[in-house]
C-alpha cells in the first residue's frame, strides 16, 4: 500500500511504449503536413506565363526545355535576356494535343520531356489525405484521452470509463494506528475490521457477518481519511482509494461504469479495503437533481447501491466512506447491508489534543520549554488537521527566526496567527484609536476576570491582527459541552464589556463601531437561549423556528417561521431583555472598578500585550465560582445512591 502519492512506484513499460508510438505518429503527421504545404508553396510561387507569351519566348530562343505531364505543359525553363539567368515557369495551356506545337518546339531547339504521373499523383494525394486524416484523429483522440483519462491507468485513448481508484500495495512507509492519536474509542471499534481482514476464516467459521460498509462521520480535519489508511495499514491488505467527485463526469453512464470497474478491481485484490472520500458528492438524496431519475449522479448512486448489495461480506471487501454531511445522504445508502455502521469522529477534547500534538511534535526539533498540556489547553475546538498546521506554522516561524529548535514562544505566535491572523506591522494606527482600543479590550478583560463563571483571560493585545485592532483571548479550564443560564449570561457580559468600557470612559456620544462583532455574538447567544434552548421564562421550553434549506446546496441557510407575529414580538422582546440586562451588569462592573480599568488600559498602551499573569497582578485573583450549584449536586447524590 502506498498512501502518499506514487512517486516511488515503478514505471509502467506500457506507458513508455505508448509515448514512443505517440511521438512516431506525431513525427509522421508533421512530415506529411510539411510535404503538403511545401508542395503547395512551390506551385504557388512558380511564375505563370500565358500561351502567347510562351510562343514569343520560344520564337526568341529563350525557352530551354519543357516538361509535359499527362499531355499538359506544366513546367519549363527559360533564359532571361535582361539578367542572363535561367528561371522556371508554368504554362497556362490546356493541353498539347496539337502536334504542330510539338514540331514548333522542336524546330526552335526546345528540349521536350514527357512524364505520365497520373496514377502516382493520385496515389500520393490519397495517401496524404488519409495520412493527415488518421494523424489528426489520433492526435485529437490522444488529447481527449489525456483530458478525461484521470490516473496513470487511464491515460490510454477512450479509457475514461475505467475507475480512477488508486491501488496502494506494500508502501515503503505505511500508516498504522501509531500514527493516529486522540480517537482511542474509534480505534477500538474498528479493530474487528482489521481482525477480519487479517483472518476472515475465523468469522466465517462461526457464522458472523462482518459489516459491509463503515461510514466515518465528523467535521473536516478530524482524521477520517487517516483512520481509513491506518486500518488498511494494520491489516496489511490492498487499499483502493477514490473520491466521490471522481465518479461523475459530463458523459452519461461514465459514473456507473466507474463504480462497476472499482468493485471489479476490489474483487481481484480481495481481501482489500475500498475507501470513498467525500461520499456526499455522489450519495445525496435521489430525486433532488435537475434531471430527476435520469440524473447522472443518481445513476452513479444506483450502481453503487447495487454493487454493495451484490458482493458478499465473505469476499473480504470492506467499503469505508467518509463525510461531514450525513444528513444529506440517501437513506438507502445508510440501511443495514450497505453502510451497516456509522462511526463518529468528532473534534478532539483536551486529552486527545495532547496525544495528537505528541504525534506531530515528534516530527520537528523542539526546545525543552515546550509544554504540550498548555498548548492543548490553548487550542479548544482545534481538529487534528488544525493541530498539524499549528505545529508546522510554529516550525516555520522558528526557521524564519534562524532558530535551531521550536520553542514555546513560537507556538504562541503560531496560535495567534492561526486564530486571529498575522500581525500588521506596517498598519498605521492613530493615538486616539490606540487609546480607544486599549480601553475596549481592557473592558473585556476586566468584566471577564471579575465574573466567576466566565473563562479565564489568557492574553490581551492591542496589536492589530487580521481585521481586529485588538483581541482578548479567553481559555477554558476544561472543555465544556454544557452551558447553563448563569454561564451564558456571564459570557454575554464579558462580550459586551468592551462596549460598556467605551461608554463609561468616553461617554455615550463617542461610542465607536469597534463593538460590531461583539454585538453580533451577544445577540446570537441570546437568540439561541430563547428560540433553541428554552431558557426564556416567558416563552417556556419551546423551540421557535425550523431550519431548512435548498436541497441543491445541501446547507441549512433558511429558518422557517413556525410561530405567529405576536410570538415573534415576544421573542424580540426577550432577546432584547437578555442583552440589555447583561449590558447593564457590565456597565455596573465597569463603574465599580473604573480605577482598575484605567490602570489596565495604561499598562496595555505601554506594553501592547498583557499575559494572564500581568492581568492577575493588576486586577488580583479571579473570584471563585459560586458553590450554590455544588450544594444542589451534593443534596441529590445521597438520594441517587439510595435508589
Amino acid at each position: 500500500m502506498k498512501f502518499f502519492g506514487n512517486k516511488n512506484s515503478k514505471p509502467d513499460p506500457n506507458d513508455n511504449r505508448s509515448s514512443f508510438w505517440t511521438v512516431i505518429i506525431l513525427l509522421v503527421f508533421g512530415v506529411m503536413l510539411f510535404y503538403l504545404f511545401s508542395s503547395v508553396g512551390n506551385v504557388k510561387f512558380t511564375p505563370e506565363v500565358s500561351y502567347t507569351e510562351f510562343i514569343k519566348m520560344v520564337s526568341n530562343k529563350q525557352v530551354i526545355k519543357v516538361t509535359v505531364e499527362n499531355g499538359r505543359i506544366v513546367y519549363g525553363e527559360a533564359l532571361s535576356k535582361e539578367k542572363g539567368t535561367i528561371f522556371s515557369f508554368k504554362v497556362l495551356l490546356p493541353s498539347i494535343a496539337d502536334t504542330n506545337l510539338l514540331d514548333f518546339l522542336v524546330a526552335n531547339g526546345v528540349e521536350v520531356y514527357s512524364k505520365d504521373t497520373t496514377g502516382v499523383n493520385d496515389f500520393i494525394n490519397i495517401l496524404l489525405f488519409v495520412g493527415i486524416l488518421i494523424g489528426g484523429l489520433l492526435l485529437i483522440s490522444w488529447f481527449f484521452g489525456k483530458q478525461v483519462g484521470g490516473g496513470p491507468d487511464n491515460t490510454k485513448i477512450f479509457n475514461f470509463t475505467k475507475s480512477r481508484a488508486r491501488v496502494y500495495k506494500d508502501p515503503p512507509k505505511k500508516v498504522t494506528f501509531n500514527d493516529v492519536a486522540g480517537i482511542d474509542e474509534v480505534k477500538e471499534e474498528v479493530m474487528e475490521i482489521v481482525d477480519f481482514l487479517k483472518d476472515p476464516k475465523k468469522y466465517i467459521k462461526i457464522g458472523a457477518r462482518i459489516p459491509k460498509g463503515i461510514l466515518f462521520v465528523g467535521p473536516p480535519g478530524t482524521g477520517k481519511t487517516l483512520l481509513a489508511k491506518a486500518i488498511a495499514g494494520e491489516a496489511g491488505v490492498p487499499f483502493l482509494s477514490m473520491s466521490g467527485s471522481e465518479f461523475v463526469e459530463m458523459f452519461v453512464g461514465v459514473g456507473a461504469s466507474r463504480v462497476r470497474d472499482l468493485f471489479d478491481q476490489a474483487r481481484k485484490n480481495a481481501p482489500c479495503m475500498v475507501f470513498i472520500d467525500e461520499i456526499d458528492a455522489v450519495g445525496r438524496f435521489r430525486g433532488a437533481g435537475l434531471g430527476g431519475g435520469h440524473d447522472e449522479r443518481e445513476q452513479t448512486l444506483n450502481q453503487l447501491l447495487a454493487e454493495m448489495d451484490g458482493f458478499d461480506s465473505q469476499e473480504g471487501i470492506i467499503v469505508i466512506a467518509a463525510t461531514n454531511r450525513p444528513d444529506i445522504l440517501d437513506p438507502a445508502l445508510l440501511r443495514p447491508g450497505r453502510f451497516d455502521r456509522q462511526i463518529i469522529v468528532d473534534v478532539p477534547d483536551i486529552k486527545a489534543r495532547e496525544e495528537i500534538l505528541k504525534v506531530h511534535i515528534r516530527k520537528v526539533k523542539v526546545d525543552d520549554d515546550i509544554d504540550i498540556p498548555v498548548i492543548a489547553k490553548g487550542t479548544p475546538g482545534f481538529t487534528g488537521a488544525d493541530l498539524e498546521n499549528l505545529v508546522n506554522e510554529a516550525a516555520l516561524i522558528a526557521a524564519r527566526e534562524n532558530c535551531e529548535k521550536v520553542a514555546m514562544r513560537h507556538f504562541e505566535k503560531a496560535r495567534d496567527k492561526v486564530l486571529i491572523g498575522p500581525e500588521k506591522k506596517v498598519y498605521v494606527i492613530t493615538p486616539e484609536e490606540k487609546m480607544i482600543t486599549a480601553f475596549h479590550e481592557s473592558g473585556h478583560a476586566l468584566v471577564s476576570h471579575l465574573l466567576p463563571f466566565s473563562d479565564p483571560v489568557y492574553k490581551v493585545s492591542i496589536i492589530p491582527r487580521g481585521r481586529a485592532l485588538g483581541v482578548t483571548q479567553q481559555l477554558p479550564i476544561n472543555d465544556r459541552k454544557l452551558y447553563n443560564k448563569k454561564v451564558l449570561y456571564q459570557m454575554i457580559m464579558g462580550i459586551l464589556g468592551g462596549r460598556a468600557a467605551e461608554e463609561v470612559i468616553f461617554g455615550p456620544e463617542f461610542i465607536s463601531n469597534g463593538a460590531q462583532n461583539d454585538i453580533e455574538k451577544a445577540t446570537k447567544i441570546a437568540r439561541a437561549m430563547v428560540c433553541e434552548w428554552g431558557m426564556s421564562e416567558l416563552l417556556g421550553p419551546i423551540q421557535y423556528g425550523e431550519k431548512e434549506g435548498p436541497v441543491f446546496l445541501g446547507k441549512d441557510i433558511v429558518v422557517k417561521k413556525t410561530y405567529s407575529d405576536r410570538i415573534a414580538e415576544v421573542i424580540d422582546s426577550e432577546i432584547k431583555s437578555i442583552v440589555n440586562y447583561c449590558y447593564s451588569e457590565a456597565l455596573k462592573l465597569i463603574n465599580e472598578n473604573i480605577d482598575k480599568l484605567k490602570l489596565l488600559a495604561k499598562e496595555l498602551i505601554e506594553k501592547e500585550t498583557l499575559s494572564s499573569q500581568d492581568i492577575e497582578n493588576i486586577l488580583g485573583k479571579k473570584p471563585e465560582k459560586d458553590d450554590s450549584f455544588l450544594k444542589v449536586m451534593n443534596e441529590i447524590k445521597p438520594s441517587l445512591s439510595a435508589n
